[in-house]
């Protein structure tokens, strides 16, 4: 059966689409289709085929509930040129389940004074209402940026670091405080409904090029910057830097002149007179750092961030494709991030930005 596919919005403010020369409308129609593009990468095929299979059941009283296979966006403010895709992974595809990450892509605000926000979740494994948990959570931190996205707009402005990373915290508890809510409401434990929620702001002023991400959970932030790429996932433990322009090195001891040593991982046993501890919550992750002209920043869920550290392949494709030529258009992004790695067969979603 065919995969149901939301039609990609390519948002038009403060951007222009005109092109000169047939020489240049030539490159561009070379882009938008990869000719010969390869369908996997690696020593061989994966186990799935690589198009949808069966769709999820559909409730006749909860069809807005329902999970197209893929979602696709994109668009142009200010010196930066983002495209968004949501997949569902092979396995989901093949057993005819809906697809576990959730994709939010949403302007806040006109003008230069207009901020921009991706937003991806992906719902817990083998749970019911994975996908439903993960839509929640990109439309609550979606509802939270917007109603403050004045004050987040000044503060990457003015390079508040701190004030935008305690901001964005409390943004992110707030929301996932939310979905810990819903499972309770539905009777469920904590797990059972619950997301990784991953997001990134682009301002739309061009005189800007800070760039915000913030989460919590696994995943992946890379940069592709003179052709290779940098894995800039922040370290969950505090760091020391220079503001907005991203993370030091932690410091060498603490602030009593002890030096900081290697942590074994050796567990100290728990006290029987003590209930046991609770399941420690993923960490607060937070990265603002300036562009430069000619960055590609991809945020991702696990679903491509996986394959892309373990398939060096995957990542040259991706070099080849994007590094030259200026950002590709909807469905050529699209078929670059659906490139298969056997062994790899979940929920993939992406949003990468260029800098012009």
């Amino acid at each position: 059966m065919g995969a149901s596919t939301d039609e990609g919005r390519a948002s038009s403010e403060g951007s222009s689409t005109s092109r000169t020369g047939a020489g240049d409308e030539a490159a561009r129609e070379d882009s938008e289709v990869p000719v010969g593009a390869p369908s996997y990468v690696g020593d061989g095929p994966p186990t799935y085929e690589a198009e949808p299979t069966g769709l999820p059941v559909a409730d006749p009283d909860a069809l807005d509930e329902l999970v197209a296979d893929t979602v696709l966006d994109g668009a142009r403010y200010g010196s930066s040129t983002l495209r968004a895709a949501s997949v569902r992974g092979d396995s989901a595809r093949f057993r005819g389940e809906p697809r576990r990450d959730a994709l939010l892509t949403a302007r806040f605000g006109t003008g230069e004074d207009a901020l921009v926000l991706v937003a991806m979740a992906t719902g817990a494994r083998a749970t019911p209402g994975a996908h439903r948990a993960a839509a929640d959570a990109c439309a609550w931190i979606g509802r939270a940026v917007g109603r403050s996205h004045s004050r987040l707009a000044q503060d990457i402005r003015a390079a508040r670091r701190g004030d935008l990373k305690s901001g964005l915290h409390r943004l992110t508890d707030r929301s996932l405080g939310k979905l810990r809510a819903r499972a309770a409401e539905l009777g469920l434990e904590p797990d059972e409904y619950t997301a990784t929620l991953r997001c990134l702001l682009l301002p739309a002023d061009p005189e800007c090029r800070t760039r915000v991400f913030f989460g919590v959970g696994g995943g992946g932030l890379f940069r592709l910057r003179g052709g290779e790429w940098q894995d800039i996932e922040p370290r969950t433990a505090d760091t020391a830097g220079e503001p907005v322009v991203g993370f030091g090195s932690p410091p060498a001891e603490t602030p009593d002149g002890d030096r900081l040593t290697m942590d074994l991982g050796i567990t100290t046993p728990p006290s029987p007179y003590e209930p046991a501890p609770a399941p420690p919550r993923d960490p607060f992750r937070f990265r603002a750092s300036v562009a430069r002209p000619g960055d590609t920043l991809l945020l991702c869920s696990g679903g491509l961030a996986e394959p892309l550290r373990g398939e060096p392949e995957l990542a040259r494709h991706l070099t080849r494709r994007w590094a030259e030529g200026g950002p590709p258009g909807l469905a050529a992004f699209l078929a670059d991030t659906q490139v298969r790695v056997k062994g790899y067969a979940d929920d993939r979603t992406a949003a990468a930005v260029w800098e012009a």
